[in-house]
Parts: C-alpha cells; sequence; structure tokens
C-alpha cells in the first residue's frame, strides 16, 4: 500500500500522506515516496499549485514514526533524518506556491513539513508544535531555521525550548499559519486561494515567490539583485503582453503560461 496519495485536478496537485492509523508519521518508505512525488511535481509545468494534507481527521502529521526510530541503528537514524530534511527543502523550493492544508495536530516533523509550505491553513482543533526537545532531540528537518524567520528568535526560542503545543488560533496570531476554519471547509478554503493565484500570470507568480523566498535569505541589496533579474524573465514573455492587450480591450487575460 502507497504512504503517498497523489493526483493531479484542475492544475492542483493534491499530495497526502496516507497513513491515519499512526497518525500520518514519516517512516523511511514515506519519505521516499514523498520525495519521489515532489521531484515529479518540480519539473511538471502543467501544475500550478501544491496542495498538502493528511489523511484522517485525527493528524496533519505527528512527525517522525517513533516506533521505526526505535528499531533502527544509528546509522540509520542519521539516514532518515536527512531523508526527512532533503524532502522538506525539496518542498520548500518547488516552484509552484505550496499550501499545507492541515486537518489535524501538526508535531515535530509534521510542523516543519508545515514550515517548508508557502501558506498554511488550519482546521480550528489542531494543536501544533516542535515538541523533538522533550525526546531528547532537537528539530532537524528545517524547524530551528524556518520558524525564527516566521516568527521571530524569542518566541522560535520558548516553542522550542519548552516543546509547546499551541493552538491553531495562536498559531494563526503569530502569523505560522494563514487562518484557522472548520473542518468542512479546509479543503473549499485552500482552493480557493489556489484559485485567485491561479487567475495570474503562472510564470509572474514563480518568479514572485522566487524573488521573495530567495531574497528573504539575504541583505537587502542581494534580494533587490534577486528581484531584477526574476522581473527580466517576464518581461518576454506571451502573458504579460497578453495583460497589456485585455486591459486596453477591457477584458480578462487569458494566460498560457508562456
Amino acid at each position: 500500500m502507497k504512504s503517498i496519495s497523489f493526483r493531479i485536478e484542475n492544475y492542483i496537485a493534491y499530495v497526502t500522506i496516507n497513513r491515519p492509523e499512526v497518525l500520518n508519521c514519516f517512516n523511511y518508505d514515506t519519505l521516499s515516496q514523498l520525495q519521489q512525488v515532489v521531484d515529479e511535481l518540480h519539473i511538471d509545468e502543467n501544475v500550478c499549485v501544491v496542495i498538502f494534507t493528511g489523511a484522517g481527521d485525527k493528524a496533519f502529521s505527528a512527525g517522525a514514526d517513533l516506533k521505526e526510530r526505535k528499531t533502527l541503528t544509528t546509522q540509520e537514524v542519521r539516514r532518515n533524518v536527512r531523508a526527512i530534511r532533503d524532502v522538506f527543502n525539496s518542498i520548500a523550493n518547488l516552484p509552484q506556491p505550496t499550501i499545507a492544508a492541515v486537518n489535524g495536530h501538526a508535531l515535530g516533523g509534521g510542523f516543519e513539513w508545515l514550515l517548508a509550505c508557502d501558506f498554511a491553513i488550519a482546521v480550528n482543533e489542531a494543536l501544533l508544535g516542535l515538541t523533538e526537545t522533550s525526546w531528547a532531540i532537537i528539530p532537524g528537518a528545517g524547524g530551528t531555521q524556518r520558524l525564527p524567520r516566521l516568527i521571530g528568535e524569542m518566541k522560535a526560542k520558548e516553542m522550542i525550548l519548552t516543546a509547546a503545543k499551541i493552538t491553531a488560533s495562536e498559531a494563526a496570531s503569530l502569523g505560522i499559519v494563514l487562518k484557522t476554519v472548520t473542518r468542512e471547509s479546509l479543503l473549499i478554503e485552500c482552493e480557493s486561494l489556489a484559485m485567485r493565484m491561479m487567475q495570474n500570470g503562472p510564470v509572474a507568480v514563480r518568479q514572485a515567490k522566487y524573488a521573495i523566498t530567495q531574497g528573504m535569505n539575504t541583505d537587502i541589496q542581494t534580494g533587490l539583485a534577486i528581484e531584477s533579474k526574476a522581473y527580466e524573465l517576464v518581461i518576454p514573455t506571451e502573458d504579460r503582453l497578453e495583460a497589456l492587450q485585455a486591459f486596453s480591450e477591457k477584458r480578462q487575460p487569458a494566460f498560457q503560461g508562456k
């Protein structure tokens, strides 16, 4: 049985961890399957937005599969940590906008998965936290780096060093999730966000994401240079000319992604 469910519909890719019986935890096989899917998405120009979620109604993901971890050698533990770090980096580097549809608790590696996405929308009852220090380890899939960049160093240290679990509402107030919603409206809200982005020029959306993401990890002058290069890539596109033509004709543009 595959641990990852994957489908593409209306230019949106839906990627689901399908292990609800173990709270969608990541074992090595799941990480390998997820990496394969993400690698395919990276080069798929027909996918405009990617939505990640977990199966069931209890957990987005509770992180590493501790039952598996208990059976691993030290070398295998290092292999797993590298695999989860690599796949989350791959998600963060996808050219398409990514949305975490947080259908339940997001803890440990599950929270780091959320942090690797561009947006997160969570159900009201979800709990979120980097709880690794309570297991005598540290976040090893980007949590110590992405969380402080998102909410500030002091608050991130408090959350990580105390292994705190916060509510979805608290996460929204900190800017960790975009909004909280009812379970029934979770996918609707995620698809609505996806559709709002997909109304715009596909090349421009990808380049804007690239400029923001890369610029956030450097000084402003380097960031401005990144922005300039990204802008250069949209100037010769047919979509840019179509937008101008549509404006003059007072109609909606028909973007082609080229």
